[in-house]
Formats: structure tokens, sequence, C-alpha cells
């Protein structure tokens, strides 16, 4: 298993997820569970920010208060379903900057094509998160790090709803140097490239579109 891979395994987050499986779960209701959960995977991937301090003034004294260091981290969401993640994580991190990552699966190959690229100036001075639900495959994910990787960014983590065992390899084997975040490591992928038992297209349940 991948060295860097953190599975949350909080009771919030993975009654959350359950709900989200749940076929029945409408897709106003999974929305608002997938901002809920991305909060809560968003405060566990951002528990090393590096940090320094500012002179503040309290209501009572002066003192050394810990701040964030360095320039503002990038939030890259994975077109389209990475959008439901980031959503979540802005709320918690809103000075942050944001850059979008268009591929879209290749049905009978399974392999990533690009249609959209714009990220963030600096990527080399900036964490920078990945965000998309489904680490299925891995060659989207492993596709969009390579771009950003070309972009300038060497300081990357990736986030995700749900990962497979399959997309698990494939990154550690592209990119050992990328930390993973998920709620849960599943079982496989089906013939047709979707995570089991999974919650299924996490686009089309959070768009309400088939």
């Amino acid at each position: 298993m991948h060295e860097h891979l953190t599975v949350v395994k909080h009771p919030l987050v993975q009654h959350k997820l359950t709900l989200m499986r749940d076929k029945d779960t409408s897709t106003a209701v999974f929305r608002q569970l997938l901002r809920e959960i991305s909060q809560l995977l968003a405060y566990e991937i951002t528990t090393k920010l590096e940090m320094t301090t500012r002179r503040i003034e309290t209501p009572l004294c002066e003192m050394d208060a810990p701040v964030l260091a360095g320039k503002k981290l990038a939030l890259i969401s994975i077109l389209r379903a990475g959008n439901g993640l980031l959503d979540g994580v802005l709320e918690l991190i809103p000075s942050a900057r944001v850059g979008f990552v268009g591929l879209y699966r290749d049905e009978e190959t399974l392999q990533p094509v690009q249609y959209y690229f714009k990220v963030p100036q600096e990527l080399e001075d900036r964490l920078v998160i990945v965000v998309d639900p489904m680490l299925a495959t891995g060659n989207s994910s492993a596709a969009a790090v390579d771009l950003l990787k070309q972009a300038g960014a060497n300081n990357i983590r990736f986030m995700c709803l749900l990962a497979a065992p399959e997309g698990v390899a494939r990154m550690a084997e592209a990119h050992p140097d990328v930390p993973i975040v998920t709620a849960s490591v599943d079982e496989c992928l089906n013939e047709h490239g979707y995570i089991v038992p999974g919650l299924g297209d996490a686009g089309d349940r959070m768009f309400g579109t088939k």
C-alpha cells in the first residue's frame, strides 16, 4: 500500500460516506454531504501546513500568534466532479487560489484526454491540493499531477472521497512523492472502471445527470 496514503477513519467521515453510498440518497443531500465531508478531509490534509508567527494585540496584551506561512495554497479541481470537493474546501480556506484541470476518460481505452487547463501562477511556491472524488484507475489523477508538475508544482497532495487499490497503486508508481488522503479504499474496479462497492458516478450523482 502507498506509504503516503491516509485513510480518514473519523466517525463523522464514515457516517457521511455511508449516506452518500446509498443509492436512494437524493442529489441535494448527496451534494450537501460531499461539501461536509470535504471539509473533514481538508482538515486532515492540511495538518502539516507551514506556520510562522505575527505580532498582534489582543484586548489584554500583545503576543506573537501563529499564522500560516508562505504563499496562499492552490486548490486544483479535476473537472467536473472535483468541484463538489472544491466548494467545501474553499469554505475552510477562502483565500486559496483555485485552478482547474479538465480531463475525461475515453470509455474504450480508459485513458484520460485533456480538454482544459487553467491554474494559478507561481505553483512552485505553493502547496497544491488536487481534489477529485474518485481515484479509480488513477490514470486521470496521474495525468493531472503530470500537468501540474510541468507547470512548476513541487509540493502536491491529493484528496479524494474514494479510492480503488488499482488507483492507489497507479499513483504510487507515477507520483510516489504525492500523499493521498481519502475516506475509504474500496475493494476493486469493475470491468467498466468503476469503484466497487463505491457510490456510482460522483459527477452524475452530484449534478443530477446520467
